[in-house]
């Protein structure tokens, strides 16, 4: 169980308590926010309130959120493509469509099923749920990620992503030619307020999210990019390509219909690089495109989708 504080600022003046609730904290549907409040979970300035209490300047919001139920999560003999392998920590080479973590509606065929089949020794800090799972890329991402497999490596690991110390390289497919040959997205990113299933570029209660991109190759209507990122926001390369003008191709959220024939997002997480949790040293890894992406290149590269 946990209990976060906010203060309404001016901006909140006037809001609904549900609405406002659903602002601060984004990861949570607001129907399940009503209920809280309805529960008195989520209470302003010490009381419980209605949902359609009208927020004041300088109120004070407290969430206490209720320890989630343990789910069982059933190990599963997924063949799985594994890069590195040691006592503390694990290299995966995800495959685009696999989910990482369980979820409602996802209780298996994910990452984590066929970790749990693969090694019993994973950490549990991030619960049931997420054993292991020190960050994460979308189902329709494909490439490199880390896992824990111990308490110590999971801190170690998420502190050198706080810290920005690891190094993540994506290679993705965007729309139009981009000009530049470099560049730097610092542009923040919160929940979109008109589509809560989408992320946006916004003020509003937003994490800071930087994106640097280099130019690979033109194509006569689409680039391959090299994406670095300084940060890990949910659907980062995916928001400021399309914040620039040049979403990915085949991006069923942030991209035009008309695309290139592929399933999701061409976007490939082809580099990693952290410092080992016990010996200290750097180690980096890449892996290829699969298939699909880079049947995408061939064609390109011979004049095709023009």
């Amino acid at each position: 169980m946990g209990q976060v504080t906010r203060t309404a600022d001016l901006p909140d003046e006037g809001k609904r308590a549900d609405k406002w609730a659903s602002d601060l904290f984004p990861d949570e549907s607001r129907s399940r926010l009503q209920q809280l409040i309805k529960n008195g979970e989520f209470q302003i300035n010490g009381k419980k309130i209605r949902p359609s209490y009208r927020v004041q300047t300088g109120d004070k919001a407290t969430l206490v959120l209720p320890a989630p139920e343990p789910a069982a999560v059933v190990p599963e003999a997924i063949p799985l493509d594994i890069v590195y392998e040691d006592h503390d920590v694990l290299v995966v080479n995800k495959p685009r469509g696999m989910v990482v973590h369980p979820s409602p509606g996802h209780m298996s065929g994910t990452l984590v099923n066929a970790l749990l089949h693969h090694c019993t020794d994973l950490s549990g800090i991030n619960g049931v749920l997420r054993p292991g799972i020190v960050h994460r890329i979308d189902k329709d991402t494909s490439g490199l990620l880390m896992v824990a497999k111990t308490d110590s490596a999971h801190r170690s690991l998420a502190a050198q992503l706080k810290d920005k110390s690891t190094k993540r390289q994506y290679l993705a497919i965007v729309h139009g030619v981009i000009a530049e040959n470099e560049g730097i997205i610092d542009a923040p990113i919160g929940r979109d307020a008109r589509d809560r299933k989408k992320m946006a570029v916004t003020a509003d209660h937003s994490k800071q999210a930087v994106t640097h991109f280099k130019v690979l190759e033109r194509f006569p209507r689409y680039t391959l990019v090299a994406c670095r990122l300084e940060t890990g926001r949910t659907h980062q390369i995916r928001v400021h390509m399309a914040y620039i003008g040049h979403p990915l191709a085949g991006d069923p959220k942030y991209g035009p219909r008309k695309t290139l024939p592929i399933d999701g997002q061409a976007l490939h997480a082809a580099e990693i690089g952290f410092t080992h949790p016990v010996s200290g040293k750097f180690m980096a890894f890449r892996v290829n495109p699969p298939a699909d992406f880079q049947g995408l290149l061939d064609r390109l590269r011979h004049g095709g989708f023009s």
